[in-house]
Protein backbone atom coordinates (compact mmCIF):
# COMPACT_ATOMS: atom_id res chain seq x y z
CA UNK A 1 0.00 0.00 0.00
CA UNK A 2 2.65 2.43 0.63
CA UNK A 3 4.72 1.79 -2.34
CA UNK A 4 1.14 2.85 -4.30
CA UNK A 5 1.24 5.90 -2.17
CA UNK A 6 4.57 6.83 -2.92
CA UNK A 7 4.44 5.76 -6.88
CA UNK A 8 1.32 8.22 -7.16
CA UNK A 9 2.84 11.24 -5.40
CA UNK A 10 6.08 10.82 -7.22
CA UNK A 11 3.90 10.63 -10.52
CA UNK A 12 1.38 14.29 -8.85
CA UNK A 13 4.89 15.64 -8.43
CA UNK A 14 6.20 14.79 -12.28
CA UNK A 15 2.95 16.05 -13.47
CA UNK A 16 2.90 19.24 -11.50
CA UNK A 17 6.78 19.88 -12.50
CA UNK A 18 5.98 18.71 -16.25
CA UNK A 19 2.69 20.91 -16.16
CA UNK A 20 4.69 24.24 -14.90
CA UNK A 21 7.38 23.72 -17.47
CA UNK A 22 4.87 24.03 -19.84
CA UNK A 23 3.83 26.94 -18.63
CA UNK A 24 6.97 28.74 -18.42
CA UNK A 25 7.91 27.57 -21.77
CA UNK A 26 5.01 28.63 -23.56
CA UNK A 27 4.86 32.16 -22.26
CA UNK A 28 8.60 32.26 -22.84
CA UNK A 29 8.65 31.59 -26.28
CA UNK A 30 4.74 32.94 -26.91
CA UNK A 31 4.33 34.40 -30.30
CA UNK A 32 2.47 37.99 -29.74
CA UNK A 33 -0.65 37.87 -32.39
CA UNK A 34 -1.49 41.16 -33.92
CA UNK A 35 -5.16 41.96 -33.08
CA UNK A 36 -5.48 43.80 -36.55
CA UNK A 37 -4.30 40.58 -38.02
CA UNK A 38 -6.93 38.79 -37.06
CA UNK A 39 -9.45 41.57 -38.41
CA UNK A 40 -8.15 41.77 -41.80
CA UNK A 41 -8.53 38.04 -42.15
CA UNK A 42 -12.14 38.18 -41.12
CA UNK A 43 -12.98 40.51 -44.00
CA UNK A 44 -10.66 38.55 -46.60
CA UNK A 45 -12.94 36.68 -48.97
CA UNK A 46 -11.16 33.72 -47.69
CA UNK A 47 -10.93 32.27 -51.64
CA UNK A 48 -6.80 31.14 -50.85
CA UNK A 49 -6.46 31.74 -54.45
CA UNK A 50 -3.21 33.26 -54.10
CA UNK A 51 -3.74 35.79 -56.94
CA UNK A 52 -2.50 38.28 -54.32
CA UNK A 53 1.24 37.17 -54.43
CA UNK A 54 1.15 35.14 -50.73
CA UNK A 55 0.04 32.00 -50.64
CA UNK A 56 -3.51 32.48 -49.25
CA UNK A 57 -5.53 34.51 -47.16
CA UNK A 58 -4.13 33.73 -43.81
CA UNK A 59 -0.22 34.67 -45.48
CA UNK A 60 -1.80 37.74 -46.76
CA UNK A 61 -3.45 39.58 -43.49
CA UNK A 62 -0.18 38.66 -41.97
CA UNK A 63 1.54 40.63 -44.63
CA UNK A 64 -0.81 43.40 -44.50
CA UNK A 65 -0.66 43.77 -40.90
CA UNK A 66 2.89 43.56 -40.92
CA UNK A 67 3.29 46.43 -43.47
CA UNK A 68 4.40 44.47 -46.03
CA UNK A 69 1.49 44.11 -48.14
CA UNK A 70 -0.79 47.62 -49.16
CA UNK A 71 -4.33 47.56 -48.28
CA UNK A 72 -5.71 47.31 -51.24
CA UNK A 73 -3.54 44.47 -51.90
CA UNK A 74 -6.62 41.61 -52.84
CA UNK A 75 -7.49 41.39 -56.02
CA UNK A 76 -10.70 39.55 -55.67
CA UNK A 77 -12.04 41.54 -52.71
CA UNK A 78 -11.61 44.55 -54.76
CA UNK A 79 -12.63 48.03 -53.59
CA UNK A 80 -15.13 47.07 -50.97
CA UNK A 81 -12.35 45.16 -48.88
CA UNK A 82 -10.13 47.43 -49.34
CA UNK A 83 -11.47 49.88 -47.57
CA UNK A 84 -12.51 47.77 -44.81
CA UNK A 85 -9.08 46.71 -44.92
CA UNK A 86 -7.73 50.28 -44.91
CA UNK A 87 -9.78 51.10 -41.84
CA UNK A 88 -8.22 48.24 -39.68
CA UNK A 89 -4.95 49.06 -40.56
CA UNK A 90 -5.58 53.60 -40.26
CA UNK A 91 -3.88 53.64 -43.87
CA UNK A 92 -5.60 55.34 -47.61
CA UNK A 93 -7.33 52.02 -49.29
CA UNK A 94 -6.06 53.73 -52.88
CA UNK A 95 -7.55 52.99 -56.16
CA UNK A 96 -8.00 49.36 -57.09
CA UNK A 97 -8.45 48.53 -60.53
CA UNK A 98 -10.76 45.33 -60.98
CA UNK A 99 -9.60 42.48 -63.46
CA UNK A 100 -11.36 39.80 -65.16
CA UNK A 101 -10.00 36.88 -67.19
CA UNK A 102 -9.49 37.10 -70.81
CA UNK A 103 -8.59 34.08 -73.17
CA UNK A 104 -6.63 35.48 -75.98
CA UNK A 105 -8.21 32.53 -78.70
CA UNK A 106 -11.04 32.85 -81.49
CA UNK A 107 -9.99 29.66 -82.69
CA UNK A 108 -13.44 27.77 -82.54
CA UNK A 109 -14.38 24.67 -84.18
CA UNK A 110 -15.57 26.56 -87.63
CA UNK A 111 -12.29 28.58 -87.27
CA UNK A 112 -9.68 25.81 -87.28
CA UNK A 113 -9.65 22.30 -87.39
CA UNK A 114 -8.62 19.25 -85.92
CA UNK A 115 -6.11 17.23 -86.70
CA UNK A 116 -7.91 14.29 -85.33
CA UNK A 117 -9.79 12.50 -82.42
CA UNK A 118 -7.26 12.74 -79.21
CA UNK A 119 -8.40 10.46 -77.08
CA UNK A 120 -5.29 11.11 -73.94
CA UNK A 121 -6.68 12.09 -70.74
CA UNK A 122 -9.00 15.31 -71.03
CA UNK A 123 -6.76 17.71 -69.95
CA UNK A 124 -4.83 20.87 -71.31
CA UNK A 125 -1.52 19.74 -69.51
CA UNK A 126 -1.51 16.51 -69.94
CA UNK A 127 -2.39 16.80 -73.86
CA UNK A 128 0.68 19.33 -73.91
CA UNK A 129 2.86 16.99 -71.92
CA UNK A 130 1.96 14.10 -74.54
CA UNK A 131 3.59 16.79 -76.81
CA UNK A 132 0.69 16.89 -79.13
CA UNK A 133 -1.18 19.40 -81.30
CA UNK A 134 -5.13 18.40 -81.43
CA UNK A 135 -5.71 21.18 -83.85
CA UNK A 136 -4.11 22.79 -86.69
CA UNK A 137 -2.69 26.27 -84.55
CA UNK A 138 -0.31 25.27 -82.49
CA UNK A 139 -0.91 27.94 -80.07
CA UNK A 140 -4.54 27.68 -79.39
CA UNK A 141 -6.94 27.01 -76.52
CA UNK A 142 -6.93 23.02 -76.98
CA UNK A 143 -10.42 23.03 -75.53
CA UNK A 144 -10.33 20.52 -72.42
CA UNK A 145 -11.10 23.16 -70.19
CA UNK A 146 -8.44 23.23 -67.35
CA UNK A 147 -9.01 26.53 -66.89
CA UNK A 148 -12.77 25.87 -66.77
CA UNK A 149 -11.65 23.35 -63.53
CA UNK A 150 -9.84 25.13 -61.25
CA UNK A 151 -11.89 28.26 -61.45
CA UNK A 152 -13.86 28.62 -58.12
CA UNK A 153 -16.66 30.87 -59.07
CA UNK A 154 -17.92 28.58 -62.21
CA UNK A 155 -16.86 31.44 -64.32
CA UNK A 156 -15.27 29.71 -67.44
CA UNK A 157 -16.85 27.44 -70.23
CA UNK A 158 -15.46 25.87 -73.33
CA UNK A 159 -18.24 26.56 -75.67
CA UNK A 160 -17.00 25.54 -79.63
CA UNK A 161 -14.21 24.64 -78.76
CA UNK A 162 -12.71 27.64 -76.85
CA UNK A 163 -12.54 28.63 -73.23
CA UNK A 164 -14.67 31.71 -72.61
CA UNK A 165 -15.50 34.06 -69.66
CA UNK A 166 -18.45 35.11 -67.82
CA UNK A 167 -17.32 38.31 -66.37
CA UNK A 168 -19.85 38.92 -64.12
CA UNK A 169 -18.57 35.51 -62.24
CA UNK A 170 -15.20 36.09 -62.04
CA UNK A 171 -12.91 37.14 -59.55
CA UNK A 172 -9.95 37.73 -61.25
CA UNK A 173 -8.14 35.29 -58.39
CA UNK A 174 -5.84 34.23 -61.71
CA UNK A 175 -6.04 30.77 -61.21
CA UNK A 176 -6.98 30.35 -64.71
CA UNK A 177 -3.68 32.48 -66.14
CA UNK A 178 -1.78 29.69 -64.17
CA UNK A 179 -3.53 26.94 -65.32
CA UNK A 180 -3.46 27.62 -69.07
CA UNK A 181 -0.28 25.64 -69.96
CA UNK A 182 0.12 27.61 -73.54
CA UNK A 183 -0.47 30.98 -71.51
CA UNK A 184 -3.39 32.01 -73.36
CA UNK A 185 -4.63 33.84 -70.07
CA UNK A 186 -4.61 37.08 -68.92
CA UNK A 187 -5.92 39.10 -66.27
CA UNK A 188 -7.28 42.82 -67.78
CA UNK A 189 -8.98 45.82 -66.48
CA UNK A 190 -12.85 45.16 -66.09
CA UNK A 191 -13.87 48.06 -68.54
CA UNK A 192 -11.27 47.72 -70.90
CA UNK A 193 -13.01 45.14 -73.43
CA UNK A 194 -10.90 45.86 -76.07
CA UNK A 195 -8.54 43.35 -77.16
CA UNK A 196 -6.51 40.91 -79.24
CA UNK A 197 -8.19 36.97 -78.87
CA UNK A 198 -5.28 35.48 -80.65
CA UNK A 199 -1.83 34.12 -79.61
CA UNK A 200 -0.25 33.16 -82.70
CA UNK A 201 2.84 34.36 -83.41
CA UNK A 202 3.49 33.00 -86.85
CA UNK A 203 3.13 35.20 -90.11
CA UNK A 204 -0.08 36.10 -91.40
CA UNK A 205 0.40 33.45 -94.59
CA UNK A 206 0.84 30.37 -91.88
CA UNK A 207 -1.73 31.85 -89.81
CA UNK A 208 -4.16 32.14 -92.29
CA UNK A 209 -3.43 28.29 -92.92
CA UNK A 210 -4.50 27.03 -89.45
CA UNK A 211 -6.82 29.41 -88.61
CA UNK A 212 -9.12 32.02 -90.27
CA UNK A 213 -9.91 33.82 -86.94
CA UNK A 214 -6.24 34.30 -86.01
CA UNK A 215 -4.36 37.92 -86.18
CA UNK A 216 -2.04 38.66 -89.19
CA UNK A 217 -0.21 41.09 -87.83
CA UNK A 218 -0.91 43.27 -90.67
CA UNK A 219 -0.77 46.58 -88.45
CA UNK A 220 -3.87 48.18 -89.84
CA UNK A 221 -5.41 48.52 -85.78
CA UNK A 222 -2.05 49.98 -85.10
CA UNK A 223 -2.49 53.07 -87.56
CA UNK A 224 -6.00 53.49 -86.59
CA UNK A 225 -4.99 54.04 -82.85
CA UNK A 226 -4.69 57.74 -81.82
CA UNK A 227 -3.55 56.89 -78.30
CA UNK A 228 -0.73 54.85 -79.10
CA UNK A 229 -2.15 51.32 -76.98
CA UNK A 230 -2.03 48.97 -79.80
CA UNK A 231 0.85 47.47 -81.47
CA UNK A 232 2.11 44.65 -83.31
CA UNK A 233 4.93 42.43 -81.43
CA UNK A 234 5.97 39.27 -82.62
CA UNK A 235 3.73 39.52 -85.12
CA UNK A 236 0.86 39.36 -82.80
CA UNK A 237 -1.34 42.98 -81.80
CA UNK A 238 -1.43 43.62 -78.62
CA UNK A 239 -3.50 46.22 -76.45
CA UNK A 240 -1.33 48.61 -74.19
CA UNK A 241 -4.42 48.75 -71.07
CA UNK A 242 -3.01 51.59 -69.81
CA UNK A 243 -3.53 53.69 -72.67
CA UNK A 244 -6.54 52.38 -74.14
CA UNK A 245 -9.77 54.40 -74.16
CA UNK A 246 -11.95 51.75 -75.55
CA UNK A 247 -12.70 53.71 -78.94
CA UNK A 248 -13.48 50.76 -81.04
CA UNK A 249 -11.39 52.11 -83.64
CA UNK A 250 -9.15 48.97 -84.17
CA UNK A 251 -11.71 46.82 -83.57
CA UNK A 252 -13.75 48.31 -86.53
CA UNK A 253 -10.92 47.97 -89.40
CA UNK A 254 -9.43 44.49 -88.29
CA UNK A 255 -9.67 42.92 -91.07
CA UNK A 256 -9.90 39.75 -89.80
CA UNK A 257 -12.20 40.97 -86.68
CA UNK A 258 -10.16 39.24 -83.87
CA UNK A 259 -10.40 42.21 -81.37
CA UNK A 260 -13.04 42.70 -79.59
CA UNK A 261 -14.83 45.67 -79.71
CA UNK A 262 -15.78 47.65 -76.55
CA UNK A 263 -19.65 46.84 -74.65
CA UNK A 264 -21.36 50.05 -74.87
CA UNK A 265 -24.43 47.85 -73.26
CA UNK A 266 -23.05 47.48 -69.76
CA UNK A 267 -26.18 44.97 -69.58
CA UNK A 268 -23.98 42.58 -71.46
CA UNK A 269 -22.19 40.67 -68.79
CA UNK A 270 -21.53 37.57 -70.40
CA UNK A 271 -19.19 37.80 -73.47
CA UNK A 272 -16.46 35.61 -75.32
CA UNK A 273 -13.14 35.14 -73.81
Amino acid sequence: MQTIVITTLVIAVIGIVVGAGLVYTGKKFEVKVDERESAVREVLPGNNCGACGYAGCDAMAAAIASGEAPANGCPVGGTPVAKQVAAIMGVDAGAVERKVAFVRCAGTCEATHNQGNYIGIQDCRSAVLAGLNVTDCGYGCLGFGSCATVCPQDAIRVIDGVAMVNRKKCVGCGLCVKACPRGLIELVPEFKRVAVRCSNHDRGPMVKKVCSAGCIGCGVCTRQCEYDAIHVENSLAHVNYENCVQCGKCAEKCPVRVITPPVRDEARQDIPA
